[in-house]
C-alpha cells in the first residue's frame, strides 16, 4: 500500500495549474490517437483498417493473435483474396477468403463467397439468415499485410476485461502524477 499512498498524496500535493496540464496532456494523447485511426481510414479507404484474428479459421495462413492491415479499393473481388467482412446482427467481423465471385453482367451486382481456410465447408452458416451471398457493401477491407502475434494482448484484455480496466486505470494515473 505504499506506492498507492504515495502517489495519492502526490495527487493531492499538486497544484490545481499541474493538475488542468495534465489532464490535457491525456486529452491530447487520447486525440491523438484518434486522429492517427481516423487518418489511416481516409488512407486506406476502409472503415476498420487494422483488424485481429480472432480465430483459428484461418489456419495455418493466419493463426489467432495475427494482426492484419486492411485497404479498401475499386478492383474487382477475385478468388483467393483474404477479406474481412461483416454480417448484419453479429459484431465481430470476420476474416475469410474468397472461393467464389459472381457477376451478373446485365445488372452489374456481385455476389461473393467465402470460407475459412481450416473450415470444412463455405461461410454460408455464418451470414445472416436466408443470405447465400455476401454484397461489397459487406467487406470491410482486403488484407494486405500483417504482422504475426502482435494482436494478442488485444484478445487478453477482450476476454479478461479487468486486465482492460487495470491497464488503463494505471496509464491514467502515470500520466497525471507524472512531473514532466
Amino acid at each position: 500500500m505504499g506506492w498507492i499512498a504515495e502517489n495519492v498524496e502526490s495527487i493531492k500535493s499538486m497544484k490545481i495549474r499541474d493538475t488542468l496540464s495534465q489532464l490535457i496532456t491525456l486529452g491530447m494523447i487520447v486525440s491523438t490517437a484518434l486522429i492517427i485511426w481516423k487518418a489511416l481510414m481516409c488512407l486506406t479507404g476502409s472503415e476498420s483498417p487494422v483488424v485481429v484474428v480472432l480465430s483459428g479459421s484461418m489456419e495455418p495462413g493466419f493463426k489467432r493473435g495475427d494482426i492484419l492491415f486492411l485497404h479498401m479499393s475499386e478492383a474487382p473481388f477475385r478468388a483467393g483474396e483474404i477479406v474481412v467482412y461483416n454480417v448484419e446482427g453479429k459484431q465481430i467481423p470476420i476474416v475469410h477468403r474468397v472461393i467464389e465471385v459472381h457477376e451478373q453482367e446485365n445488372s452489374g451486382k456481385v455476389y461473393i463467397l467465402t470460407k475459412g481456410d481450416a473450415n470444412p465447408a463455405d461461410d454460408r452458416s455464418l451470414y445472416a439468415y436466408g443470405q447465400n451471398w455476401l454484397k461489397p457493401q459487406q467487406i470491410m477491407g482486403r488484407a494486405v499485410g500483417f504482422v504475426p502475434y502482435a494482436g494478442w494482448v488485444t484478445i487478453i484484455m477482450t476476454e479478461k476485461p479487468i486486465i482492460k480496466y487495470i491497464l488503463v486505470g494505471a496509464l491514467g494515473l502515470l500520466v497525471i502524477t507524472s512531473k514532466d
